[in-house]
């Protein structure tokens, strides 16, 4: 079992950045990826990045690309999401998530971090 606890969400203005952490407790070594998601107000889930565990390979949705960064502290068993030049429609609630090591669905989630951004 893992357990994922978000922080570092807050209210920002157009233009300016966050850093979001994940700690991820429990057993990590069954964790084979690590993630960002996102849900605004009336919309579907979205994900916004994805970290390989083991190489560092990382995926990014469309809408953040060339402004977010995830990275990985395995010693410390975080995960964070650097956001930059963010923009209004980057408001929403962010999730962390972690894969077990053979599935295909991201097994545990976080409660979530409250991010707007006002105009």
């Amino acid at each position: 079992q893992a357990q994922l606890v978000e922080s570092g969400g807050g209210s920002v203005q157009a233009g300016g950045s966050l850093k979001l952490s994940c700690v991820t407790s429990g057993d990590n070594t069954v964790l084979c990826e690590k993630a960002w998601y996102r849900r605004a107000p009336g919309k579907e889930y979205e994900m916004v990045a994805s970290i390989m565990v083991g190489e560092g390979t990382m995926k990014y949705g469309d809408s953040v690309k060339g402004r977010f960064t995830i990275s990985l502290d395995n010693a410390k068993m975080m995960v964070y999401l650097e956001m930059q030049s963010l923009r209004s429609d980057d408001t929403a609630t962010y999730y962390c998530a972690a894969r077990r090591c053979g599935t295909t669905l991201f097994n545990y989630w976080g409660q979530g971090t409250q991010v707007t951004v006002s105009s």
